[in-house]
């Protein structure tokens, strides 16, 4: 069985302060194995997606242990807790969070650029192409639509060649077609690239895909149900 890759033990987190402090998340554990897929789930106000920007190393744990890729995060500087993130954990927001002055190109390359990578430029259109945007390179994100948006973003993420990738209601601001071409993207580049996927939810069908689901209610995960997912044989039409 493959080493858990992120390891979360008795994680609280108190966001606000006084009289506005909500504690949101409750003591959480949590284990996820290298090359798993994780699906988090749960309503509306629940800490799913704060939960997810602490594996993510954008919020900070109050307490307990928080441990990504081997790396307990407790105690790193800001920087280096950038360049850690930077490395090992590729983010996908709900927004896509694209830089509209940017092309495509320019979105993938220069965070590659920033954390000092060689041949930034070509790993950026290599990733692009791979996305199924060869033909967009060179487009504002103004200029595609929301789902061709989202496959930058997704490029952007996968460029640095990531052990985990993140994703906070990916298809969120998709329509059900677009959605599930690009959750078709996300578990097909996971497969071929062996990493971890962790994501939160609404769609029971994207949570469905996942080898597993983890509840969170008020802060807290919830038993899971025994599941079974199968993954399907042959790959999907990207």
């Amino acid at each position: 069985m493959a080493a858990p890759v992120i390891v979360l033990e008795d994680v609280h987190l108190t966001l606000g302060s006084a009289r506005n402090a909500v504690h949101v998340l409750k003591g959480v554990d949590l284990s996820v194995r290298a090359g798993e897929s994780v699906g988090i789930v749960g309503p509306s106000g629940s800490g799913k997606s704060t939960l997810l920007m602490v594996l993510a190393g954008l919020e900070r744990a109050d307490s307990g242990l928080v441990q990504i890729a081997g790396q307990a995060l407790e105690g790193l500087s800001e920087d280096r807790l950038a360049a850690f993130r930077g490395q090992n954990v590729g983010i996908v927001f709900q927004s896509f969070h694209l830089i509209p002055n940017m092309t495509a190109l320019e979105n993938v390359a220069v965070p590659l650029e920033l954390a000092g990578a060689a041949n930034a430029f070509h790993r950026a259109e290599a990733e692009l192409a791979s996305v199924g945007l060869k033909e967009r390179v060179h487009h504002y994100p103004g200029e595609l639509s929301g789902g061709e948006q989202q496959r930058v973003a997704i490029a952007r993420a996968l460029a640095p060649e990531p052990a985990i990738l993140i994703a906070d209601e990916p298809t969120g601001n998709l329509d059900q077609e677009t959605g599930r071409q690009i959750a078709d993207l996300l578990f097909a580049e996971q497969r071929r690239r062996q990493m971890t996927l962790v994501l939160v939810t609404h769609d029971k069908t994207l949570a469905d895909r996942c080898d597993r689901e983890v509840a969170v209610r008020a802060g807290r995960i919830v038993p899971e149900a025994p599941t079974s997912h199968a993954r399907p044989a042959v790959e999907p039409a990207l």
